[in-house]
């Protein structure tokens, strides 16, 4: 009897944790990501390339345009799973809501935005920063958290040395700077591009590369979704993990071709060359796992960037599940 009842209660676990759809019938989730950028390419191949609907998942692409809105959509039921900075997990986790998000996966390893300048610069110095206007992104969001931390590490103060604008919408951002306002700015590709082909800026360098590996965009959903749905969730992680070996393997060429119908009006020239530029500065993860301490040195930066007080730090655990990325096949 109790060898019966222990066949049963496996079967029903494996089941639980099987794809959650078939070929024929997928499940379809409510998907929002932060914004829609060659950043996050891996994410693409991975429906382009069909891993998502071998994994029995399908959705629509809905970019939230900041990880605050999609993170709002995810707590009122809006969205089951959303790709944002990791921050808003430790957000939530000291705030007031009683559902709380963990990440399960994470995707890029470091700041993929680049820095550019309304001015062509030789021998670039973080101290020509000093006094200027920087078109930067929302207070408290990962690519300004980045920013922030690279200018105290040059002995610049955020507050003080530089006009950081931080107001401007993100549909609005490279509008604004080929208007003439701001003297440098940091954008995502393919922004970074259409800037340069425009002839109103030329790119300084890589804003990650500049400060070093902390995960940056990471797939979060809540606790009780990823309690009533764990086969949706691992199936999830599986197609971006075959997702970023994928792209760490091919040609920038193949894997322009399979970008290419997601950004329409970007040649797939300018798609191969970014995906040389992302690929080896070493920006997207070749493994979805968030470890504890890409979650430590983020806190780190909160806290020095008086985000986060020394006492509101969180326990890995209770932000991260990492038995998803653990089971991925082959990891």
């Amino acid at each position: 009897m109790h060898v019966v009842r222990s066949a049963i209660l496996t079967c029903m676990m494996l089941a639980m944790l099987a794809a959650p759809g078939s070929a024929d019938e997928p499940t379809k989730i409510r998907f929002m990501e932060v914004i829609h950028s060659l950043f996050y390419s891996p994410l693409y191949v991975a429906d382009g390339k069909g891993f998502f609907e071998e994994e029995g998942i399908d959705f629509d692409f809905v970019a939230a345009q900041g990880s605050d809105k999609a993170t709002a959509a995810l707590l009122s039921g809006a969205a089951d799973i959303v790709l944002v900075g990791p921050e808003t997990s430790i957000y939530i986790q000291n705030g007031q809501s009683p559902e709380k998000i963990k990440i399960f996966s994470g995707l890029t390893a470091t700041d993929g935005s680049f820095l550019v300048s309304r001015e062509k610069v030789e021998d670039f110095d973080w101290q020509m920063l000093k006094g200027k206007t920087v078109l930067g992104w929302r207070k408290g969001s990962s690519p300004a958290l980045y920013l922030e931390a690279i200018l105290r590490d040059h002995g610049l103060d955020p507050e003080t040395d530089v006009d950081i604008v931080t107001h401007i919408a993100i549909p609005a951002r490279v509008g604004a700077f080929m208007a003439g306002q701001g003297d440098f700015g940091t954008y995502f590709e393919p922004d970074v591009t259409a800037i340069e082909q425009a002839g109103k800026g030329y790119p300084v360098l890589n804003v990650g590369n500049a400060l070093g590996k902390i995960d940056y965009t990471v797939f979060a959903a809540t606790d009780s979704y990823i309690a009533e749905n764990p086969g949706i969730v691992q199936g999830f992680t599986n197609a971006i993990a075959k997702a970023q070996q994928w792209v760490r393997a091919a040609d920038p060429e193949s894997v322009a071709t399979v970008l290419a119908p997601y950004f329409p009006g970007v040649s797939e020239e300018v798609i191969a060359a970014t995906v040389t530029r992302h690929r080896d500065a070493g920006i997207w993860k070749t493994s979805p796992l968030v470890t504890p301490e890409a979650i430590e040195a983020l806190q780190e930066l909160l806290i020095a960037s008086g985000i986060l007080k020394p006492d509101e730090t969180v326990a890995y655990e209770s932000v991260v599940d990492a038995s998803f990325a653990g089971a991925v096949p082959g990891e």
